[in-house]
């Protein structure tokens, strides 16, 4: 029984004190919005609906921008405990994983979120056959991941352990559904506050255990217990604050009508996942772990600035679900205005980081993943395609286009296996980052022009690489 108090008192000291760090850190905002131009204040002042978005927004920044910064400090120290081999065996293990993660997830998230904003009264019924349907889906990847993996490595027993726990992660992910109602109702500071006390936790364990010189299982099991131990508290935050756990209740009609409107995104979340993780697979299976540890570095300072188009996202899709209803035009806006930001975030990130990708890897990951450099200032700037993708990707759940999303991911998704094939071979890692700055290009932009519907979104995406007619568009604001 000591066990157990412990890790709930160290979990609980973890959550007090990110409350206190979020406090400080909202209240000096609070100051420096004090300073702001009157002419934006104004603006903000009298939009209670944006001043929301911007709240969840922050909210979401501050949890990712905390995992970024203490995430990144300790994947960086156990990267370099591990070393190539291990690391990239652990990295090859994610990856593997994360190919079936669209099965497990039935790519419900966004169709969720539309049906709660558009129908409140009917949540309880959604939840309980989201959450049911989830379950099911996260059982079933995992069987198949057991399957894959013992075809691909039949004779290495640590590489099918490690895979077996990663892959059990997707059946407790199930209780993620919680965390598509905060985003309905744009309160997502809830799931910050859970998420984030489990997060420091499991990060100060991991640092014991490398003080301790522990294996590497012993880490692929502590990162069980992270997803475990979210899933857990996050049941019973959500219980306590609704009290209407116990209320959810699965309907067959639900499950038809959301699997009727999600399958196209199951299949598209599946390409997503090998245009953004076969890479990793294929090095391992091609090359070796050790390519696989090498490449991972550089990926994992790349995709860390990710974060950024789905908290944006996120925060603002219910209003612009609320403008298609209301005013084509201002629906039309609202997205041009998400694509123009999405262009100028990505822009200041790759450019800075093309520049000083070398000494990076070098303060970060030490000497011997010295030729991760070159493949970050190359993989940087898929950020470009990842930011519109990300932008793009509720049009199509808003205008009920999912087959179109399902094929535009698919020409990404054969796009990265045809050039992995073609560049690893030849190039090693840089072929496989040439693969998928390439293969990104097709999905998020290239694909646009083919199809009559998206080519008026192509013709947004153009406009917002016009940096000269986003600054006069800031300029009129500011006037």
């Amino acid at each position: 029984m000591a066990l157990p108090r412990i890790v709930l008192h160290s979990f609980l000291t973890s959550l007090e004190s990110f409350s206190i760090i979020s406090i400080n850190i909202l209240n000096l905002i609070n100051q420096i919005l004090k300073y702001t131009p009157h002419f934006l204040r104004n603006r903000i002042e009298h939009r209670p609906g944006l001043i929301k978005i911007l709240d969840n927004i922050g909210w979401l920044f501050l949890d990712k921008v905390l995992r970024m910064g203490v995430g990144l400090l300790v994947g960086v120290w156990v990267a370099r405990y591990l070393g190539p081999e291990n690391f990239g065996l652990l990295n090859y293990a994610m990856a593997f994983t994360g190919l079936f993660g669209a099965i497990a997830t039935l790519g419900l998230q966004g169709i969720v979120i539309r049906d709660i904003v558009n129908s409140p009264k009917e949540s309880n019924a959604i939840l309980g056959t989201a959450f049911i349907l989830r379950f099911l889906g996260g059982l079933i990847s995992f069987l198949a991941i057991i399957i894959s993996i013992g075809l691909l490595r039949p004779d290495e027993t640590l590489t099918k352990i490690i895979v077996a726990f990663f892959g059990f992660i997707l059946v407790i992910q199930s209780g993620e559904v919680i965390k598509w109602w905060f985003e309905s109702q744009v309160q997502s500071k809830f799931v910050v506050w859970i998420e984030n006390g489990v997060f420091l936790f499991i990060a100060a364990v991991k640092v014991g255990m490398i003080l301790s010189h522990a294996s590497l299982l012993t880490f692929v099991i502590v990162a069980f217990f992270e997803a475990l131990l979210g899933t857990i508290f996050l049941l019973l935050f959500y219980w306590k604050k609704t009290g209407s756990l116990t209320s959810w209740k699965p309907d067959l009609t639900v499950a038809k009508r959301l699997l009727l409107d999600s399958w196209p995104l199951i299949l598209s979340g599946l390409a997503i996942a090998i245009y953004m993780r076969i890479d990793q697979v294929m090095l391992g299976q091609m090359v070796g772990d050790h390519a696989v540890g090498i490449y991972s570095a550089a990926v994992r300072v790349s995709e860390i600035w990710y974060f950024i188009p789905g908290i944006i996202v996120s925060s603002v899709f219910p209003s612009i679900i609320e403008a298609k209803k209301t005013d084509e035009n201002l629906y039309n806006q609202r997205l041009q205005k998400l694509y123009d930001l999405m262009v100028w975030i990505a822009l200041s990130v790759a450019l800075p980081m093309s520049f000083l990708s070398n000494w990076l890897i070098n303060s970060l990951f030490g000497s011997a993943y010295i030729e991760a450099g070159p493949i970050l200032s190359i993989h940087i700037w898929t950020a470009f395609f990842v930011f519109l993708g990300v932008a793009s990707s509720n049009w199509f759940i808003i205008e009920n286009r999912q087959i179109l999303s399902l094929q535009r991911t698919a020409l990404g998704a054969v796009t990265n296996v045809l050039l992995n094939l073609f560049l690893i071979p030849k190039y090693g890692v840089t072929g496989a980052a040439c693969a998928t700055i390439i293969s990104q290009a097709m999905a998020s932009l290239v694909f646009d022009i083919f199809q009559k519907k998206t080519r008026q979104m192509f013709k947004m995406k153009l406009r917002s690489f016009n940096i000269l007619r986003t600054t006069l568009i800031i300029w009129r604001i500011r006037k």
